[in-house]
């Protein structure tokens, strides 16, 4: 993709805005990209558990409270990802240094030199103050999760994936939205094969997190890269289009179990190091209109939460503003350690976002400073900060209308 495909529509959309914010004498606010069923060991399986925590071990922790929730299910793109496109035959397959360099297991299948956002939310940090929602071991990946591992959630994110099915679907075998649904309908008939019946397995997933951040492909592949749905859709029709088909996979959720659902809205993609090494080079910090384009989805998912707070008694939704935390951090780098805000720690071409990070290639030194790992990726670093203000004193303001500490204890 040697430019970003945009319409008329959108074009002219986002004059106007810049236009509107300049009368209200306001400051425009000026991003993230990335199936067979996993068998169950027989023998793994039981009947007999009641309170699946502690059957658990914890290991010499174990004298640590209980995790907030006793699962933590996780569905989403390369972002959120951390090993189920290893053996699919897609081109989405980061199993070589220097991803995962500072990982404890090496390269994984995760799209960054450590832990993604989910791996540090789930954990409990034995050095930092925050511990999280206390769980000592990573969340396991579909394509790996077996027997009672299951019991503490699965991560079935996808690199590639989107809300669309067609999404990720040129660059190979992709699990999207509608197949890691399915493979959670699987893991929690599984589940009830250890708890012993469906009703035991109700009452143990109704309790868990579901974690959801799905968009970013939409937008990246498909609205402004290799189908140009922007050339079908003007932003509004588009969004729609995608928070529409999110609406029923999250009735779908639901009706998998599911009552305490995050909605993460999408990323600021219009400030990686990819769109922007794929722009004029007189745009060296924010591609505006890309951004303003995703936050009228971000808007109406928003929205969308709400409506589904509403039609579900039962349940609890809450939506976390991704992009505002990652405004957080363009506007105040320094702040939390950061000194390269736009290139990437590793890759080739302009801005280090031409060309992904290669087998080998050695990356920066100072990774911590960097916001982005690869041309499309967070680094360690900036999923460690993202996850402290989403559990710190801070977090209603990047929330609605629940913190994730607030809905894992409801």
């Amino acid at each position: 993709m040697e430019n970003l495909i945009l319409s008329k529509d959108l074009i002219e959309r986002y004059s106007a805005y810049q236009a509107e914010l300049a009368e209200q004498s306001t400051e425009a606010v000026d991003g993230i990209l990335e199936f067979e069923e996993s068998p169950i060991k027989e023998s793994e399986k039981s009947v007999e558990a009641q309170d699946p925590l502690q059957e658990v071990n914890l290991g010499p922790q174990a004298a640590r409270r209980k995790p907030f929730v006793p699962c933590y299910f996780v569905y989403g793109d390369s972002v959120n990802g951390n090993g189920n496109n290893v053996n699919l035959p897609s081109s989405l397959r980061p199993v070589f240094l220097p991803y995962g360099i500072d990982f404890p297991d090496g390269p994984t299948g995760r799209y960054s030199n450590g832990r993604n956002f989910d791996d540090v939310v789930a954990q409990a940090q034995a050095q930092a103050q925050e511990q999280f929602l206390g769980f000592d071991n990573f969340i396991p990946p579909y394509a790996n999760a077996s027997g009672r591992d299951i019991l503490q959630g699965v991560n079935y994110a996808c690199a590639g994936a989107g809300i669309l099915y067609r999404t990720g679907k040129q660059l190979g075998n992709v699990a999207t939205f509608t197949d890691q649904l399915k493979q959670h309908q699987y893991v929690a008939s599984e589940i009830a094969k250890i708890l012993g019946d469906e009703n035991s397995a109700a009452f143990h997933l109704k309790k868990c997190l579901y974690y959801v951040d799905l968009g970013n492909n939409d937008y990246l592949g498909n609205y402004f890269g290799f189908t140009n749905l922007s050339l079908q859709y003007t932003p509004e029709l588009y969004a729609n289009l995608l928070v529409e088909t999110y609406s029923q996979k999250m009735k779908d959720l639901y009706n998998y179990g599911a009552r305490k659902m995050i909605l993460s809205g999408a990323n600021f993609i219009g400030c990686t190091a990819f769109v922007l090494a794929h722009s004029p080079p007189t745009f060296s910090q924010c591609i505006g209109y890309v951004n303003f384009a995703m936050r009228i989805f971000d808007d109406k998912l928003k929205s969308l939460v709400s409506d589904l707070n509403k039609h579900f008694a039962d349940a609890k939704f809450t939506y976390q503003d991704t992009s505002a935390i990652f405004q957080e951090l363009l506007d105040n780098p320094l702040l939390y350690g950061f000194k390269v805000t736009t290139t990437a720690c590793c890759g080739h071409g302009r801005k280090r976002g031409k060309i992904s990070c290669q087998k080998y290639q050695i990356p920066c030194k100072n990774r911590d400073e960097y916001l982005f790992w690869d041309l499309a990726h967070p680094t360690e670093a900036v999923n460690v900060v993202a996850a402290s203000k989403l559990f710190s004193d801070e977090a209603e303001l990047f929330t609605y209308p629940f913190t994730i500490s607030q809905l894992a204890q409801l």
